[in-house]
């Protein structure tokens, strides 16, 4: 049953935000007594907590998935921004942002971690574009994965993107652009080129 309110409660949090849904949206979506919730959430933020691990968890061992198929780092960037967005439902109701308002303690710890996570992923990603003539050897790898990084999460506040101008599909692809553009040798923009055309 804990697993069924999480999968439940998930995905109530990342179509409406966290904010708007409370626990009794909750427990009508599932069909259960608000008590059955608390028999294994304490409360809403104890609930809160627990989507957003195990969204995180979910979206590591995809990224991790995909990392451990080595392929084109170019294709690899893409398709872990694909696998995200299909995980965090184009972040319409902008998930991340509402935890840092109204979860700030949440927001802190998940941010820690994902920080650990991109900066290996992105890391092993610019040494393996440098290697393969794709990233320029120039590049200081401990500057662009901690840009990256820092650039990932601005892209989520919706003072600086309001999503009424950007969705964050849109978003992320115009900044993924713009990141390789920065780093790609002629190999690695003419890579990138030929995937923008045929996406």
């Amino acid at each position: 049953m804990r697993e069924k309110i999480l999968i439940n409660a998930q995905e109530l949090f990342l179509n409406y935000g966290f904010k708007s849904i409370t626990m009794d949206d909750i427990s009508n979506h599932i069909g259960i007594s608000k008590k059955t919730i608390y028999q294994h959430f304490e409360n809403k933020t104890t609930l809160v907590e627990a989507v957003s691990l195990h969204v995180y968890d979910t979206i590591s061992c995809g990224i991790g998935n995909i990392c451990s198929l080595k392929k084109n780092p170019i294709d690899e960037i893409y398709d872990i921004k694909q696998f995200v967005m299909e995980h965090l439902k184009d972040e319409k109701s902008s998930p991340q942002y509402q935890l840092q308002k109204y979860y700030p303690r949440i927001f802190s710890t998940l941010k820690k971690k994902q920080f650990e996570v991109m900066q290996d992923c992105v890391k092993v990603n610019l040494n393996r574009g440098i290697d393969q003539g794709l990233y320029l050897k120039s590049i200081n790898v401990e500057f662009i994965s901690r840009i990256y990084f820092n650039s990932m999460t601005a892209l989520k506040d919706k003072e600086l993107f309001p999503l009424d101008n950007f969705s964050m599909n849109t978003l992320m692809e115009y900044y993924l652009e713009y990141h390789l553009r920065g780093i790609c040798t002629e190999k690695g923009l003419l890579t990138l080129n030929k995937f923008i055309k045929n996406h």
